[in-house]
């Protein structure tokens, strides 16, 4: 044997002899984060997301957990929360984790969009009308957001949701949603979200061949800005909305 080969012999053994160092632990948050951008695929990914983003918390408060964990709450309750009282509980639970967020960071804008968010969904679950008490909690959330960051899409998505689904009595207004949505959408053209409730305040103008325009265009998105979401809520939605306006002109 060479003495080339024989070196190579053993560097081969001590490779095989010698355990590999092991990757490094992925953390609870970076965990989650990697199960919800596929929870369309496994919809218990969130809870498994949810389990331990809590037993996380319990030891260690990063408002970064926080306020996804908040997040998590909010697409656990429109997609595996099983009837209205499950989906208020777990609204519920995001705005308190969200609140947390908020106490521990209270200048990020994504802290207050998702305890405004999980506010709103408790608000639309329980009833708009049942629900005018929350009008103040959410129109200071949402003019904190914007202040702290006057370019958030999602912050001008709940903006005009907020206008869009308040009675024009209490301060709705369908301008001021058409102004919100758009804006939000030319910060981020797509967002799947914000360009569902856009077609549904077309609808709601009567102005059906620019809300068709719209849905066909969220069923045509190739890069939606939030797979998960896109693929488990917002492709349903805008198929049954473009069915119910198949006709109207």
């Amino acid at each position: 044997m060479t003495a080339g080969s024989l070196l190579g012999a053993l560097a081969l053994a001590l490779a095989l002899t010698v355990p590999p160092t092991p990757a490094p632990a992925q953390s609870p948050l970076a965990e989650a984060h990697a199960l919800v951008a596929r929870y369309h695929e496994d919809p218990e990914r969130l809870d498994r997301a949810r389990d331990l983003l809590e037993r996380m918390l319990r030891e260690d408060p990063q408002p970064e957990a926080f306020v996804f964990l908040a997040r998590i709450y909010l697409a656990w309750g429109d997609v595996r929360a099983r009837d209205r009282e499950e989906k208020l509980a777990t609204y519920e639970r995001g705005r308190e984790v969200a609140k947390r967020g908020v106490e521990l960071a209270p200048r990020s804008a994504d802290a207050h969009l998702w305890y405004a968010a999980n506010v709103g969904r408790w608000g639309q679950t329980h009833g708009v009308l049942r629900s005018l008490f929350l009008i103040p909690t959410l129109k200071q959330e949402i003019e904190t957001i914007l202040e702290l960051d006057p370019k958030h899409p999602q912050g001008h998505g709940l903006a005009g949701v907020f206008y869009l689904e308040v009675p024009a009595l209490f301060g709705g207004s369908l301008e001021k949603a058409e102004e919100h949505l758009r804006k939000g959408l030319d910060l981020d053209p797509h967002a799947t979200n914000i360009r569902l409730d856009l077609a549904k305040l077309l609808i709601k103008r009567q102005r059906y061949d620019e809300a068709r325009r719209e849905l066909r265009r969220l069923l045509g998105e190739k890069n939606p800005s939030s797979l998960p979401d896109y693929m488990a809520k917002h492709r349903k939605a805008a198929t049954a909305l473009l069915e119910s306006i198949e006709d109207k002109s």
